[in-house]
């Protein structure tokens, strides 16, 4: 099963301002803008398994890192940027994207995550699993602040699921189990007229709106599958330090895995054993999903992801770590950036 990572970090300079990313991305070609100045994205092409998936993503990761030392900037695995601040758009599509959604795309300026993809295989199991999965996100989760306010365990992932207004939480949030491709399909067709109607509401023309968006982009969830594309792409993790990312995958990739021949069922019993893979009722997952993204890797999480056949206790969330007030301003945000920029250089030194 080849695999592929994507992992996206916010830039600063030397004093811990967040600053345009842009000057780095010429020194890997596996280096990628995003539609924000001073986010970038390290993605990998797709690896036989994770050990040549770590090869690929660390070495674009030092060459960026270098260059980053070498002009000055450093790169920062928070999920979000503490604080808020102006982030407008420099793409063409940023700035289609800010006409159709207004300040519903506040969040997702303001959010760095982990893109995991998994080559496609028993489709309906992985999509199903990797819902499952959702509470993972609450071993990864990298920042408690959200535009200075302390908000979540994972603030990044209750903002982008929540703060977008309801008009828009249907795009980004966790979708239901689907019984087959065809229920995804009719999903994510639903879902594209809506957005269709609503750039006619924005005065956007058919042409503009066809030439940006794509059934298969037009949304943004936990789990995304694109009929265009050869894999089931998981969305839950913040961006965090390499050696948990990479820990995750691992973890995750071996539960994927099994779906090649082991079935995939919800029950009152969930976990992974000998005779397949159960998962909870949908409402139970939300419960779980909802504690991880507020409250961490509570013994409820924790318990539930044991069963799943993942150890919780080598995973250090970096949210676990923010200690700080209700409120933070951003001199305080610049020290945090700073200190997990140079967290992050000892993380990938650590994995020589």
């Amino acid at each position: 099963m080849q695999l592929g990572l994507e992992a996206e970090y916010w830039v600063i300079d030397g004093e811990g301002s967040l600053t345009d990313g842009r000057p780095l991305l010429d020194a890997h070609e596996r280096a990628e803008g995003e539609f924000i100045a001073p986010m970038i994205e390290i993605a990998t092409p797709p690896a036989s398994d994770t050990e040549a998936l770590e090869h690929e993503f660390l070495e674009a990761l030092r060459a960026v890192l270098d260059a980053a030392d070498r002009k000055g900037t450093h790169l920062v695995p928070l999920g979000t940027p503490i604080t808020g601040g102006s982030l407008p758009a420099v793409t063409d599509r940023g700035r289609f994207l800010e006409r159709l959604y207004g300040p519903g795309l506040d969040a997702a300026k303001r959010c760095a995550g982990t893109h995991v993809h998994f080559e496609k295989r028993n489709v309906v199991e992985q999509v199903n699993l990797l819902t499952a999965l959702d509470p993972a996100l609450a071993l990864v989760s990298s920042s408690p602040y959200y535009e200075g306010e302390r908000l979540a365990h994972c603030s990044r992932a209750y903002a982008y699921r929540r703060r977008t207004g309801s008009a828009f939480s249907r795009y980004r949030d966790v979708w239901k189990y689907m019984e087959s491709l065809g229920e995804w399909n009719a999903r994510l067709d639903d879902a594209y007229g809506e957005l269709r109607a609503l750039a006619h509401e924005r005065g956007i023309d058919d042409a503009t709106f066809e030439r940006h968006v794509k059934p298969e982009n037009a949304v943004l969830t936990p789990v995304r599958l694109r009929l265009g594309s050869p894999t089931v792409e998981w969305r839950t993790p913040d961006t965090a330090l390499p050696s948990q990312i990479l820990r995750l995958v691992g973890d995750v990739e071996r539960l994927v895995r099994r779906t090649e021949d082991s079935p995939v069922g919800i029950g009152d019993d969930p976990g992974a054993s000998d005779d397949g893979i159960t998962i909870p009722a949908f409402s139970e997952l939300r419960t779980l999903t909802r504690e991880a993204i507020f409250d961490g890797p509570t013994a409820d999480v924790e318990a539930y992801l044991r069963s799943m056949g993942i150890e919780p206790e080598p995973y250090e969330p970096i949210a676990a770590e923010i200690a700080g007030p209700d409120r933070i301003d951003e001199e305080d945000a610049r020290e945090l950036r700073l200190r997990y920029a140079e967290r992050l250089r000892e993380d990938v030194a650590g994995l020589d």
